[in-house]
């Protein structure tokens, strides 16, 4: 065991070298040690929070004050991983007009994401697409294939369709080998990029065995590994269980999505496990007791699981309480997030799979647009924002 001084040390030294070392260096890409993550032969606890909206902000030079500000205070926060979307499917402010044509001024604005992100220190998780129409997702490039001859009658062909997947293919391959118009670094080079994500929370409830999804994931993640051996991959799962192990059904809340959170992680491919909690959706009608005991046996589950039997790290990449909930109050939140930040933090001292959380969602000042309930305004939140910092703080010294 060493000691705190000297692991806090080492911690510096790799966020410095992660900051300034050459991108060329594959040791500075983040990556899996069993049930752990590493980074420079370091291991790696992280603490952050999604903003879906970065790149769609940074596309507008008139707003890109709202990137950099918000890469500021996460790392003024000692937040160390952010997630957000590296998609913007057909519509208003596509990234992807239609198959194979994109728009620049987007790119450029994750180009901008991806060289803030680095400058500040902070890691970036990007997801491919979406699951819900929000932002074109699966939706969009169904209808794609159907302009394209193709005879669809659900959404949930994405996964099956080959043209559909073929079109998938190609942009994840766009993604990959675009190359950064500010840093000159490709993506798939770069190890500001913590991991990828296959698709935000997928669902396919027409196949509730699990089997569409699982050959899905096994197909794509195939994909990725082949034009990117550097990067971590994650699912994007929200954490269902499925028919690989039926028992551990009893820790959904009460329904299946066509996902399975063993068979789906134990993918080769797959180099970590993902979750998602929002007791004040999945159980709506419970109690606040009802509720907060259902998160932690939903995230006890997963973390037990994550280690025992996938044997892969495991994130909680989206939480959060929703101030539109009946009866909402902030002391309400802060205590969602307390117990959040527990049982990492507990997993991770005693060695566990549990290695980071990242709750949902940022905003700054003047995003009223935005506003989900979910949101947090550091510098409105004082008492959540205290939180943070506080789980940031612990987790970096842990030995």
């Amino acid at each position: 065991m060493v000691e705190k001084r000297v692991f806090c040390s080492l911690v510096l030294f790799a966020l410095l070298a992660f900051r300034h070392g050459s991108t060329g260096d594959s040791s500075s890409f983040a990556r899996t040690g069993g049930t752990h993550f590493v980074v420079n032969g370091v291991p790696f606890f992280s603490n952050g929070f999604n903003a879906y909206w970065l790149m769609l902000k940074a596309s507008d030079p008139t707003q890109r004050d709202k990137v950099s500000s918000t890469f500021q205070q996460a790392s003024s926060f000692g937040m160390s991983v952010i997630r957000t979307w590296a998609f913007s499917d057909g519509g208003d402010g596509a990234l992807q007009y239609s198959p194979g044509s994109y728009n620049e001024e987007m790119f450029e604005g994750l180009d901008f994401v991806i060289s803030e992100a680095k400058k500040h220190g902070v890691y970036l998780i990007l997801s491919f697409v979406n699951n819900y129409a929000d932002f074109g997702g699966r939706k969009q490039y169904v209808q794609w294939a159907k302009d394209m001859g193709q005879s669809l009658s659900s959404d949930d062909e994405f996964y099956s369709n080959d043209v559909v997947k073929e079109l998938y293919r190609r942009y994840i391959q766009t993604v990959l080998t675009r190359v950064n118009t500010i840093t000159g670094v490709a993506y798939k080079d770069d190890p500001t990029i913590f991991a990828w994500e296959l698709i935000n929370e997928p669902r396919c409830q027409s196949d509730l065995s699990g089997r569409t999804l699982q050959n899905w994931i096994a197909e794509m993640a195939d994909h990725v590994k082949s034009i990117d051996s550097n990067h971590m991959l994650e699912i994007g799962l929200e954490g269902f269980y499925g028919e690989s192990d039926p028992e551990k059904k009893q820790f959904n809340p009460g329904y299946e999505v066509g996902t399975d959170f063993i068979s789906n992680n134990m993918i080769s491919g797959i180099d970590f496990a993902t979750i998602h909690a929002y007791p004040d959706q999945w159980i709506s009608s419970g109690s606040e007791d009802a509720q907060m005991a259902f998160l932690k046996s939903w995230i006890q589950s997963h973390t037990d699981d994550s280690g025992a039997i996938i044997k892969k790290p495991l994130m909680i990449t989206e939480f959060g309480r929703s101030s539109k909930t009946s009866g909402y109050t902030e002391g309400e939140r802060n205590a969602v997030y307390w117990a959040v930040y527990n049982m990492i933090f507990d997993s991770a001292r005693e060695g566990g799979s549990c290695a980071g959380g990242l709750f949902w969602q940022v905003l700054t000042e003047g995003m009223d647009d935005l506003k989900d309930g979910y949101e947090i305004i550091l510098s409105e939140s004082s008492s959540t924002a205290t939180i943070i910092s506080q789980q940031s703080r612990r987790i970096s010294i842990l030995d």
